[in-house]
């Protein structure tokens, strides 16, 4: 029988990160994951300079053997409407990386015990906490597994949401003939809202790799929507003719109006799992790694006294750092389509909205700063 102090399934940015901040704490900690690593993962793949400082990544030793693209803005607008460029000169605003390689790094360095391609089955109550898979014993255990999370799943925690959205991307590497023919800028993502206000699209060039998808909150009849997206991109000479026509696809909560119970005894909940994603971007990546820390502060301040009245700290401090749930739609959120989609389409075409609100709020989230990082 393995025993652990903590056990975190999931391998990706939320479960590493959690166990890299707990690495000096003496705490015997592993990580289970189906998957063996590296392993493709769905995802535009971008992420905020914050969220580099938070996991205290060196640039430069992380570009030398991955993808890093530097972003200097964005073109945004409407679907059918001319983009709107807004540029950032000097230091990067973000970074485009590729899961593969971004999850990779963060697991190889976090220090915890590896069971990798291993799948989470079952779980059952002990004395001291948990039995998974009727072989490995754990105090705690944290779900860090995605929207589809099983442990969330085992303490029937599902995802209870007004918002809930899906998506389909692709990337892939460009051959020679794509490379010379392709017009995006790489420092310049362009993302394109949708009319009926339901989600957005994106198109975006990694060096040698082009990512491109599209995420709604509506999932019906989503395939169509994604068709016709990446044939709107070819018409307008954006994309190959012959990029790949299959799109792999993903599922995840918005923070606001995601209702899950995200602690119980000795198991706590992160990132994807706990439905942490930002309401406009559907961003995960930062919201899971800022989970991960504000957990590693509460499973340090536990002592190994992990009930559910302890752990509760966790999900006060979500509320802090994230803001209130809010299951009940918003004023926005009320108001006629009619009336959203005559403002929305007038907004877009906005410098001023497009840059001070789309991108530095709602993607770039400039107002909130970095959680300070912990000392390795």
């Amino acid at each position: 029988m393995d025993k652990f102090d903590v056990l975190i399934v999931g391998g990706g940015p939320a479960g590493s990160t959690l166990a890299h901040a707990l690495s000096n704490t003496g705490l015997n900690i592993a990580i289970m994951d189906k998957a063996d690593f590296p392993r493709q993962k769905v995802c535009a793949g971008w992420v905020t300079p914050a969220v580099m400082q938070e996991l205290n990544v060196d640039l430069e030793d992380y570009a030398a053997k991955n993808v890093l693209q530097p972003i200097h803005g964005f073109q945004i607008g409407q679907l059918g409407q001319k983009l709107v460029r807004s540029s950032y000169p000097g230091e990067p605003v973000s970074y485009g990386i590729r899961r593969i390689e971004f999850d990779n790094y963060l697991l190889q360095r976090c220090g915890a015990t590896m069971l990798l391609g291993q799948a989470f089955n079952e779980m059952e109550r002990t004395d001291t906490g948990w039995r998974i898979n009727g072989s490995i014993e754990a105090k705690l255990v944290v779900g860090a597994g995605g929207h589809f999370c099983p442990v969330a799943r085992a303490i029937g925690s599902k995802g209870v949401s007004e918002i809930a959205v899906a998506a389909q991307e692709i990337e892939f590497e460009m051959t020679p003939e794509q490379k010379a023919e392709c017009v995006i800028d790489p420092d310049t993502p362009e993302l394109f809202f949708t009319p009926d206000l339901k989600g957005y699209g994106w198109i975006f060039r990694k060096g040698d790799y082009l990512n491109i998808g599209l995420g709604r909150e509506d999932k019906s009849k989503l395939s169509g929507h994604v068709q016709r997206f990446a044939q709107y991109l070819k018409q307008q000479g954006k994309i190959p003719q012959d990029t790949p026509e299959k799109f792999n696809g993903h599922a995840y909560l918005l923070y606001p109006h995601a209702i899950r119970n995200i602690v119980k005894d000795n198991v706590l909940l992160i990132g994807d799992s706990a439905g942490l994603a930002y309401p406009q971007s559907g961003e995960g990546i930062r919201p899971a790694v800022e989970s991960a820390m504000l957990a590693a502060d509460v499973i340090r301040a536990c002592d190994g006294d992990y009930r559910s009245q302890q752990l509760q700290a966790y999900s006060d401090l979500l509320q802090q750092r994230f803001g209130e749930r809010q299951p009940a739609p918003g004023l926005m959120e009320q108001l006629p389509f009619g009336v959203k989609k005559l403002i929305a389409g007038q907004l877009m075409k906005t410098h001023w909205f497009t840059k001070n609100i789309v991108t530095e709020r709602w993607f770039l989230h400039t107002h909130q700063e970095a959680l300070p990082t912990y000392a390795r």
